[in-house]
């Protein structure tokens, strides 16, 4: 529990200098290179802040202090609070995805063959357009690499010796 005590410490602390800054996810990505929701994830303590991107980072928040700039340096408990899911927009994510899954699924089988995408390897955006009647509209884009299952042959698998 004390870990998550000082994650929640440290995640307000980084909200704390995002919100003095004025600035958006959107002009701190710009800034930094990344993209609007990494850089939301790094100051959730969900991404690992990468040493070659740290003093871009310090120059689109310059309050960002020592110690929390290299907290975010180091490798994240990546976690999610699971009562997160009543928060209603990512309910409608939840939703969404649980609604269009399977046929997302059977779309990258069709496309790629038998495997899944990746959420290690994987870019993700959050864009604002206008629809055909003139209103706001929300993309979400998932840019995930393919990962193909593979068959598991007991002589590809180094880790056990293999019978004489």
């Amino acid at each position: 529990m004390e870990a998550q005590t000082s994650k929640t410490a440290v995640v307000n602390s980084l909200q704390a200098v995002k919100r003095k800054s004025g600035k958006t996810y959107g002009q701190i990505a710009a800034e930094t290179g990344l993209t609007n929701v990494y850089v939301a994830q790094l100051l959730r303590r969900q991404a690992q802040l990468k040493a070659e991107t740290a003093p871009k980072l310090l120059k689109a928040l310059p309050e960002l202090p020592d110690h929390l700039l290299e907290e975010m340096m180091k490798p994240p408990m990546r976690s999610f609070d699971p009562n997160l899911i009543q928060e209603p927009t990512v309910y409608r994510l939840n939703e969404a995805v649980m609604h269009f899954g399977e046929s997302i699924k059977e779309i990258i089988n069709e496309e790629f063959g038998d495997g899944i995408m990746s959420a290690i390897d994987f870019y993700c955006s959050v864009d604002k357009v206008k629809g055909v009647d003139g209103k706001d509209r929300v993309v979400v884009t998932f840019d995930g690499k393919y990962l193909p299952h593979t068959e598991q042959k007991s002589e590809h698998m180094l880790s056990r010796p293999q019978g004489n």
